[in-house]
């Protein structure tokens, strides 16, 4: 038979710190120029053409990302609606998912290619130091300059 183990009492464990409270949120162009700001952004209104962030909705989207793993992207639009007030359909929320994925691994490529970019132009600046190339051409009168004209 079994003996009865004493009760333990509940414990309260330390809640996680919101990995999404520290986030910062930078104001973007509204390069198309429209009349209706993306979810999460809101039209500066001095300025048309910034797009100012809503941090709310943004952290809110940052969550709903994370949900979007687990359950439907209906049940996630509709969570996020009622959380932040501002509608959004499941295919807008999945399009914004794909866009931003899309736009970070541009972002990446861009810093990839300045980086080759940096490297080559050390390489450059030292193989016309050792050959000479650069002096050698600026002391060189320009043989072709107001030629044709």
């Amino acid at each position: 038979m079994r003996e009865k183990l004493p009760q333990i009492g509940l414990w309260i464990l330390p809640q996680p710190k919101d990995a999404y409270s520290n986030l910062e949120f930078l104001a973007i162009p509204n390069i198309k120029n429209s009349k209706k700001a993306p979810f999460g952004y809101k039209i500066n209104e001095k300025d048309n053409l910034i797009l100012e962030p809503i941090p709310e909705e943004l952290k809110a989207l940052e969550k709903a990302k994370q949900y979007i793993k687990q359950y439907s992207s209906r049940n996630v639009a509709a969570w996020l609606t009622t959380t932040t007030g501002r509608s959004i359909t499941h295919t807008g929320l999945l399009k914004r998912i794909k866009h931003e994925g899309t736009n970070k691994r541009k972002a990446q490529v861009f810093r990839q290619w300045a980086r080759r970019l940096e490297k080559a132009l050390t390489y450059a600046k030292k193989y016309e130091e050792t050959t000479g190339y650069r002096k050698e051409r600026e002391q060189t009168p320009n043989s072709t300059a107001g030629a044709g004209v």
